[in-house]
């Protein structure tokens, strides 16, 4: 079987800064999160996030939740990024609901992933409209943190 290869493109840091609770709607359990504050930053790429970013966060009846998240960039160039992504989260009943009550859980005793796509009209960045990334997460209290890696 082929080996999955990757390249670090750097940490994504995406600070939650107000929460709304839609509640159990017909798909599910719906938290709206706002994402106006953090930073990407890697050997290739540096960028602060700006305001309008948001998390349409859903919580299923199987105990996962799943990120579904547009964040808008400004990159250090002055141009403009938008990442999306959608994942999953998911570990022990307990451990869940230590990081809903925002204490600090060690990253290993829970499943964070997600999968980014890249827009960007940058000419500096414009690798980035095509690849794939991936992220291997951890919730931080009032954080989510990604270490983003584009699949080769």
């Amino acid at each position: 079987m082929p080996e999955l290869k990757s390249n670090y493109i750097g940490e994504l840091r995406i600070e939650v800064t107000g929460s709304y609770l839609l509640g159990d709607a017909p798909l599910g359990r719906r938290r709206l999160d706002r994402l106006d504050r953090g930073r990407f930053k890697g050997p290739k790429v540096a960028a602060e996030i700006v305001t309008g970013g948001m998390d349409l966060l859903l919580g299923g009846s199987d105990g996962a939740l799943r990120p579904d998240v547009r964040l808008i960039l400004k990159l250090d160039d002055g141009e403009t990024l938008l990442i999306q992504y959608r994942g999953v989260r998911h570990g022990p009943p307990e451990v869940m609901q230590r990081i809903a009550k925002g204490e600090s859980v060690p990253p290993d005793a829970y499943y964070l992933r997600t999968a980014l796509v890249f827009e960007t009209a940058s000419k500096q960045y414009d690798w980035m409209n095509r690849i794939v990334g991936v992220g291997v997460g951890r919730r931080e209290p009032g954080a989510a943190v990604y270490e983003v890696f584009e699949v080769l």
